[in-house]
């Protein structure tokens, strides 16, 4: 490869919009610095410090499960050095979008449990949110603190070529990815700090102190000092490594079901000294696997009479049980009216347009313009079971078809987009590659956003898919100060 040195003049974004030139009507220098001290370093030094990058996540641990492939156990993210940078205005047009979303959603939530005046209102379909696979009829009734339902939302947000930020979908159930946020900042500080000398980027390690006070807040009412605690499944699951880190940031116990126990309608966690009450539970299992004397009975994952202590009043749970209802993608269909019904505004960033299928209209589309849309199961996450029309053969468009005539309430269909570009490292150089970014929102009397997010990437040359377990990476994300 030699010793050349890194020239933007062969990089092109091939008329999508790239993160890192714009357009903008005036330059950022700051963006110009960093695009300078790139070009400064040969590519050999990059692919080294890159490689050091990965290695250094192997070593630590900061690893992901990809179940569907047989012998991937465990795997990195993998990493990219060129960082995402986005500017004062971009944030506040994200920041001020994602509050105003997870606002709706949580006054959504307590409104479905309780009133289900939207409902009556016919502002959304009654029978897709009360048939709906993600509805507790449980939660019926139940006041919770703040009327806080998602205390972590990770809102995915991609920006078309316009340069227009867009929501995609919305993840109000246990939103993962967060761990990577940070431990990407760490790795380029380490890796990197002649890049990120001198600039001013927005801090990111308030992210535990502040989720630790949102769930301190969101404790049962006659608790002074609550006692939190994090449930995870276990050591196989996928985002285990997450469940450690998110314990350490907040400094509480990183426990399983077993560890747990209910009596006289109260939690309890197993110590070598005795039992210790347990207030707040940050949950990273599903509903399903929650409490097997109301969910799934053969799960071994959760803990008998959890949701008797909830419903009692003495145990907070984040996210709360039921929260998929919000974050459904028949639903998302409906949120800028949701944010109209309870706010009383527009959406500060509009949804893709969505074509709902279990609508006629909306299904006599799709089936009109299949080869031109991208079509989702609503049930389904990490780029799973996706049909991208523009890419797909023949022979994967009429089994698309058999689906969805079989079962068109299970699917939407939205236009591609054509995803923003970031300068990413590969083999041979400095290349565009699509990414969206996926903010933080924190919710407990109030709602803070951790600054930046996970910005993930396509690694795959043309590929529009992002998601870990499909073969895409990350990015640091820089918010400028």
């Amino acid at each position: 490869m030699g010793h050349r040195h890194t020239c933007w003049d062969d990089y092109d974004p091939a008329g999508y919009y790239c993160e890192m030139l714009g357009p903008r009507e005036e330059p950022i220098a700051a963006i110009g610095l960093i695009r300078d001290r790139i070009a400064s370093m040969s590519l050999d030094q990059l692919h080294e410090r890159a490689q050091a990058a990965e290695r250094e996540l192997f070593n630590l641990g900061i690893t992901f499960t990809v179940y569907s492939e047989r012998n991937a156990i465990d795997r990195i993210l993998p990493f990219d050095l060129i960082p995402r940078v986005l500017s004062i205005a971009d944030w506040q047009t994200i920041e001020e979008g994602v509050k105003q979303r997870v606002r709706a959603i949580n006054l959504f939530l307590a409104d479905v449990y309780h009133d289900q005046k939207i409902l009556n209102d016919g502002v959304v379909p009654r029978d897709l949110v009360l048939g709906n696979p993600n509805y507790r009829r449980q939660m019926v009734g139940m006041d919770l603190p703040h009327d806080t339902y998602v205390h972590i939302c990770g809102i995915d947000i991609v920006r078309d070529q316009s340069g227009a930020f867009r929501v995609l979908e919305d993840n109000g159930r246990t939103p993962s990815g967060v761990s990577y946020v940070i431990e990407n900042r760490y790795l380029m500080m380490r890796t990197f700090a002649d890049l990120i000398g001198g600039l001013r980027i927005r801090r990111i390690d308030q992210y535990g102190p502040n989720l630790n006070t949102a769930l301190t807040e969101s404790a049962p009412r006659a608790v002074n000092e609550p006692h939190i605690v994090l449930l995870s499944p276990g050591v196989f699951n996928a985002a285990y490594f997450e469940h450690v880190f998110l314990a350490r940031e907040l400094g509480v116990p990183l426990v399983e079901g077993r560890d747990l126990l209910v009596e006289n309608d109260r939690v309890f966690m197993k110590t070598t000294t005795g039992l210790e009450r347990v207030d707040v539970i940050y949950r990273r299992i599903d509903d399903d696997f929650l409490d097997p004397e109301v969910f799934r009975p053969e799960s071994l994952l959760g803990v008998p009479g959890l949701m008797r202590a909830y419903r009692a009043g003495n145990l907070s749970l984040a996210n709360a049980v039921g929260t998929g209802v919000a974050d459904d993608k028949a639903v998302y269909a409906y949120m800028p009216r949701i944010i109209r019904y309870y706010l009383d505004q527009d959406p500060v960033i509009s949804n893709v347009e969505t074509h709902i299928c279990r609508e006629p209209d909306g299904l006599r589309y799709t089936l009109d313009h299949l080869a031109e849309l991208v079509i989702k199961p609503v049930g389904e996450s990490g780029g799973y079971g996706i049909t991208v029309g523009p890419r797909a053969s023949k022979a994967e468009l009429a089994a698309c078809r058999r689906r969805l005539l079989a079962q068109p309430e299970n699917f939407i269909s939205q236009p591609m987009v054509g995803l923003s570009v970031s300068p990413t490292l590969v083999r041979g150089g400095i290349e565009p590659r699509h990414v969206d970014l996926r903010p933080f929102a924190i919710t407990g009397a109030d709602t803070w956003v951790l600054p930046g997010g996970l910005t993930r990437v396509a690694l795959r040359k043309n590929s529009l898919i992002v998601n870990s377990s499909q073969g895409g990476g990350s990015k640091d994300t820089w918010v400028l100060a």
